[in-house]
């Protein structure tokens, strides 16, 4: 028989492993994308994608919006796009990596990053009020406290 405290140290810890799965996840949608925008032209597929539309109505919702999105898609705003999410991919991976491994040195790292990922999500949420970066800023908050708790706990189990 486990104890309550017992049962909620597990359930939380599965938390964790959840939370440190989506990163893991998200790690792979970033790398995969970065991988993509470093490789193709997606200015140019979304152009030859949507030409029919703006033949047809030039002045139509999609055909202004897939022009704008086109044309703010240049060569080198999708260069530093690419390098933007092939970094931050990479990053995760690694600290996703070092959390599912039990490294130690993983929880401070990723503790940090994680801060700092808070922070300059916050400061683009003041401008942009983007509801996922908001849901994405919760995740990561939560993701933090599990990660502390999961240390918290390692710290204890060492000192015994």
């Amino acid at each position: 028989m486990s104890t309550p405290n017992e049962r909620r140290e597990f359930r939380i810890h599965q938390f964790f492993e959840i939370g440190v799965i989506l990163k893991a996840i998200n790690a792979a949608v970033e790398l995969g994308l970065g991988f993509l925008l470093l490789f193709v032209n997606v200015g140019a597929i979304l152009q030859a994608l949507v030409q029919n539309e703006v033949v047809e109505d030039p002045d139509g919702f999609l055909a202004r919006h897939a022009n704008m999105l086109a044309g703010a898609l240049s060569p080198h705003a999708q260069y530093v796009s690419a390098l933007y999410l092939l970094s931050h991919g990479i990053i995760k991976a690694v600290l996703v990596y070092g959390l599912l491994r039990d490294k130690l040195w993983a929880y401070p790292a990723s503790l940090a990053v994680l801060a700092l990922f808070v922070a300059y999500q916050t400061i683009t949420y003041t401008r942009t009020h983007s509801l996922a970066l908001l849901l994405l800023t919760i995740f990561d908050l939560v993701l933090i406290w599990l990660i502390w708790h999961e240390y918290r706990q390692h710290a204890q189990k060492s000192r015994i």
